[in-house]
């Protein structure tokens, strides 16, 4: 049984890095294989060009005539790349992507064949929506589904293939996917920031929520990988005791990389390049084997697809490298887990950033507007937030070894919290010119000067402001960051909307200068969303009793937490709002858990399946070799046998209560698999939690105690130490 492990360990010491050669720079690698502006310009008509461009920055429909010229210069451009098929690139409420290919060739008269491509086929295509998660949107029998051209996300090309990034939707004009709640919500705060930047600046036309996302995972041979059947069927580990060294030497983290973790990324650099990526950061993380790459700053829908293209252009170069990433939130039990940090901002078209001081007390007022008004809506929201981070995978992380707790809060750091209670004092009404003058030297105009100054950051924040952009940390690794940007940017955009209504008011009824209508607001604001800021540590009951007080959720399981994503409050948010109807929020709600369900019920079936043909039969042999060894004692020393056998005996009645043990809560669960099978919704995704899942850890207990009994020789399965520190 052991033959498998070996073979694998035998196979990675031999395993030789692959050499990648770069001959050129980055910068001329960039974009190569993306239909960008360059692109455009060269295989465009000006009218298509402009069409496009209008479209991308003003929302514009492109004429069906315009349509086609634009599809003509498209297959040219990527038929000059080697481009055989194009396929309308779109993300699913599966949260991976999808694609169906077709080929530009047609056969046209007289037995002959061309490459066509057309703008019906660029704008729009049917692919069958009946197998996709669709909420009951969807009967099963009802296939038709509509992919949609997004121009706003730039076509590329990978491998052989032209791929138009595209929305996904019900023939009923329902979401089927990701990205179509995420573009109306950039677009819900991009009015409602525009109106409030109007406070401070006549010429912002348009603000673009940015995003940079960092991506967490772990390396693993795929040797070592394929041995264990909980990786390959769930993407972590099941059982495994804990290695006598783990990450306790914080000797991983930033340290050398080693080499062929290199050459995969300098590869996978390359391939990110030319699909115009823009990665730029790459490290080793806390766990051993767990590695980071970060990119530049984008427009949050850009940013949102290039990660989903990276994660699986990471699965295909890591498969060249001979190893399987690892995206799961918490793949091995006992050390840092792996998430994917969403550095979110607002930018205006006059190259500002809206979350970064300026030099003026006019433009820190402007950044206080934004930076009070995003508290107030995560205070507001922060539930729903906890709603849109929550999976099975995710659950394992949050609260664990430096991730942040399932209690959302937000740190601003010691120097701004000074800097918001001095604005909660305030007078309330018109200013006196000392307060003013207060306000605008000694307040307001240091924010510059404090923020240069304020380095320190809280690892354990889920909502940290870092210097000019705020860090959502609670997002896991394996999640399509469309799901937390769509909530962040609807309640940040609702929240803008209310503060221009109570600024309007201030100004109209009370007659209050435009400045002071703003610190009479924020000053408000401030009040009422005290309680979310936190600047402590997120771990502990003492924070558990402290949020409590405050009014606080703590939702740390995700069929909990997904209640919030169906309330009133949140389905009359995304309505208002235009991001979402009822049927398309009840609809994710009712994917969301049953995913949960699913994944929960596959990992049940896997450990059951581990732990009674690898586990229990391999302890089953190594107990008959000592069984074996006692009657050998046993002929030798006659009745003296126990005094030599006495460690033997007592060890194969340790096995045989492990082997009980494991085999009586296998069953046990199994039980409860059946009875949660009968439920639907809510009631199956709780039963799975509270019922099935609780087996786990007991399971994987006496499982992990077998390994550290039974002979190294015999056991099955690739180990911790194997599995973390080979390279």
């Amino acid at each position: 049984m052991s033959v498998l492990r070996f073979n694998a360990l035998q196979e990675v010491l031999h395993r030789k890095p692959i050499l990648i050669e770069e001959n050129e720079r980055r910068s001329e690698l960039f974009g190569k294989n993306v239909f960008n502006e360059q692109a455009m310009r060269q295989y465009m008509t000006k009218e298509a060009y402009q069409s496009v461009m209008d479209a991308v920055e003003f929302g514009t429909k492109i004429d069906r005539k315009i349509a086609d010229q634009i599809a003509v210069s498209m297959k040219d451009w990527a038929l000059s790349k080697g481009a055989t098929h194009y396929t309308h690139w779109f993300q699913p409420l599966t949260g991976a992507t999808a694609e169906k290919h077709d080929a530009f060739f047609e056969t046209v008269e007289g037995s002959r064949a061309m490459e066509k491509f057309d703008g019906g086929q660029l704008v729009q295509q049917e692919p069958d929506a009946s197998s996709f998660p669709h909420g009951g949107i969807r009967n099963t029998f009802e296939a038709r589904g509509y992919t949609a051209w997004d121009p706003t996300s730039p076509a590329f090309i990978y491998g052989t293939t032209l791929c138009i990034p595209t929305v996904f939707v019900a023939y009923t004009g329902e979401a089927l996917d990701n990205k179509a709640p995420l573009l109306r919500a950039l677009q819900a705060v991009d009015t409602a920031a525009t109106a409030v930047c109007k406070y401070f600046d006549k010429n912002v036309s348009k603000v673009n929520a940015t995003l940079g996302w960092e991506q967490e995972y772990f390396l693993i041979d795929t040797a070592l990988a394929n041995a264990r059947p909980d990786i390959m069927m769930t993407g972590r580990t099941l059982i495994g005791h804990s290695p006598a060294k783990g990450q306790q030497l914080d000797d991983h983290y930033f340290g050398s990389i080693p080499t062929r973790v290199m050459n995969f990324m300098r590869d996978l650099e390359r391939e990110c390049m030319l699909l115009g990526v823009p990665v730029k950061t790459r490290h080793n993380e806390v766990a051993p084997n767990q590695f980071e790459l970060a990119p530049i700053f984008e427009e949050a829908n850009l940013a949102v697809d290039h990660n989903s293209l990276l994660m699986d252009v990471m699965e295909k170069v890591s498969q060249r490298h001979k190893f399987k990433v690892l995206f799961h939130e918490k793949p091995f039990e006992g050390i840092n887990g792996s998430g994917k940090h969403n550095n979110w901002s607002l930018s205006t078209n006059t190259g500002v950033n809206l979350l970064s001081p300026g030099k003026t007390p006019m433009k820190n007022l402007q950044f206080l507007t934004f930076f009070v008004n995003t508290i107030k809506a995560v205070h507001d929201y922060e539930e729903l937030i906890r709603a849109s981070i929550a999976s099975a995978s995710n659950d394992h992380r949050l609260g664990a070894n430096e991730a942040p707790p399932a209690i959302i809060s937000v740190f601003i750091g010691s120097q701004l919290s000074e800097v918001l209670d001095e604005l909660e004092n305030v007078t309330k009404g018109k200013l006196s010119p000392e307060e003013k003058t207060d306000l605008k030297l000694n307040i307001v105009g240091k924010i510059p000067e404090i923020l240069l100054d304020n380095t320190d950051r809280n690892r354990t924040s889920p909502f940290a402001f870092t210097g000019n952009k705020f860090e959502l940390r609670a997002v896991g690794s394996w999640a399509n960051c469309a799901g937390p940007m769509t909530v962040l940017n609807t309640i940040i955009a609702r929240q803008l909307i209310e503060f221009k209504e109570e600024v309007d008011k201030l100004i109209d009824t009370k007659k209050l200068k435009k400045d002071e209508a703003v610190f009479n607001v924020l000053r408000e604001y401030i009040k009422a969303s005290k309680n979310i800021r936190f600047e402590g540590d997120g771990y502990g009951e003492a924070w558990e009793k402290e949020a409590k007080k405050r009014g606080l959720s703590n939702n740390k399981t995700t069929p909990e937490a997904l209640k919030a994503k169906v309330s009133k409050k949140a389905i009359s948010l995304f309505e208002e709002m235009g991001v979402m109807n009822k049927v398309e929020v009840e609809a994710r709600h009712e994917i969301k858990l049953e995913e949960y369900s699913k994944k929960i019920q596959i990992e049940s079936r896997v450990l059951g399946d581990i732990a009674r043909n690898h586990i229990i039969p391999t302890a089953i042999q190594y107990q008959n070799t000592l069984i074996e060894n006692v009657r050998g004692l046993k002929e030798i020393f006659g009745k003296d046998f126990e005094k030599y056998a006495k460690e033997q005996i007592d060890l194969i009645q340790k096995i045989s209560s492990h082997i009980a043990e494991i085999n009586s809560k296998v069953e046990l669960m199994i039980e409860e698999r059946k009875k949660a099978n009968k439920l639907v919704g809510q009631k199956n995704a709780d039963a799975y939690c509270n019922k099935v899942k609780p087996y786990f850890d007991e399971i994987r207990y006496h499982c992990d105690k077998l390994e550290l009994m039974v002979d190294d020789n015999l056991w099955p399965l690739t180990k911790y130490r194997e599995l973390l520190f080979t390279r």
